[in-house]
C-alpha cells in the first residue's frame, strides 16, 4: 500500500485514477479545489482542499505522500496557467520532501516523424492548438526538475471508456493502430498510470499509452 496525493481528483481523468488507486487499496489524498466536489466514501480516501497554482498550499497537502499525481488541466481559454501550474507543483512537492512526481500530460509533443511533433502534424485540430502547445512547455520545465518525475502522455484520441487492461506502452513517439488511429480509454490510461506508481520504469523520462 502506498500513499497517492492525487491533484485534481475531481476531473475527467482524475476520477478514474482516483477509483483505480482505491480498487488497489492505496491510500489516497484527494486534492481538490472544492472539497464538496468529492463524493467517493472510502476509508482509504482524504480529501482535502488544495491549489495548484499555490505552492504553499501545494505543499500542506501533500507531505507525508509516497508520490504525487497531478491530473490539473486548465479551463478553455486558460492554457497560460499550464507552465504557471508545472512551476507551482515542482515547488510545493519539493517543499513537502516528496521526491515522486507524476504528470497526466498531453499527447500533442509525441513525435509522429523524426522531429516533428503532432501538435505541428497539418490535421492536428486548431482549437485544440493552444492546451497541446502549452502541456508541451510545461514538460519541458518538468525535464529539468530536479525529482523523480514521469509525464504520461495518452494516445491522440482520449476519452471515457472501457476498462480492458489491454493496451501498449511507447515512449516519445505517438502509438497508432493498424488503421494509423491512436485512441485510449481513460480507464485504461488510470490502469497504466498506478502500474508505473506501484512498479517505476520511465523515472525521469516520458511515456505514452494507446491501443
Amino acid at each position: 500500500m502506498m500513499k497517492i496525493a492525487l491533484i485534481g481528483a475531481n476531473g475527467t481523468v482524475g476520477q478514474r485514477i482516483l477509483k483505480e488507486a482505491l480498487r488497489r487499496e492505496h491510500q489516497v489524498i484527494a486534492i481538490v479545489r472544492d472539497v464538496s466536489r468529492i463524493t467517493e466514501k472510502n476509508t482509504n480516501l482524504q480529501v482535502v482542499a488544495g491549489d495548484i497554482l499555490n505552492p504553499v498550499s501545494i505543499t500542506k497537502a501533500v507531505t507525508g505522500s509516497d508520490v504525487v499525481i497531478s491530473a490539473y488541466g486548465p479551463k478553455h481559454g486558460e492554457e497560460y496557467n499550464m507552465e504557471n501550474s508545472a512551476k507551482s507543483l515542482l515547488k510545493g512537492v519539493q517543499n513537502a520532501g516528496v521526491n515522486r512526481l507524476l504528470i497526466v500530460g498531453g499527447a500533442g509533443s509525441l513525435e509522429v516523424a523524426p522531429g516533428l511533433q503532432l501538435v505541428d502534424a497539418p490535421n492536428f485540430p486548431e482549437d485544440w492548438k493552444p492546451i497541446a502547445k502549452a502541456h508541451g512547455k510545461s514538460l519541458e520545465i518538468f525535464r529539468s526538475a530536479d525529482l523523480d518525475w514521469t509525464y504520461f502522455s495518452p494516445a491522440a484520441m482520449f476519452a471515457p471508456g472501457e476498462r480492458t487492461g489491454k493496451f501498449r506502452i511507447g515512449n516519445d513517439q505517438l502509438l497508432t493502430d493498424e488503421k494509423g488511429e491512436s485512441h485510449i480509454s481513460m480507464e485504461d490510461y488510470a490502469i497504466a498510470m498506478i502500474d508505473e506508481v506501484e512498479t517505476p520504469h520511465f523515472t525521469r523520462k516520458r511515456f505514452t499509452i494507446a491501443y
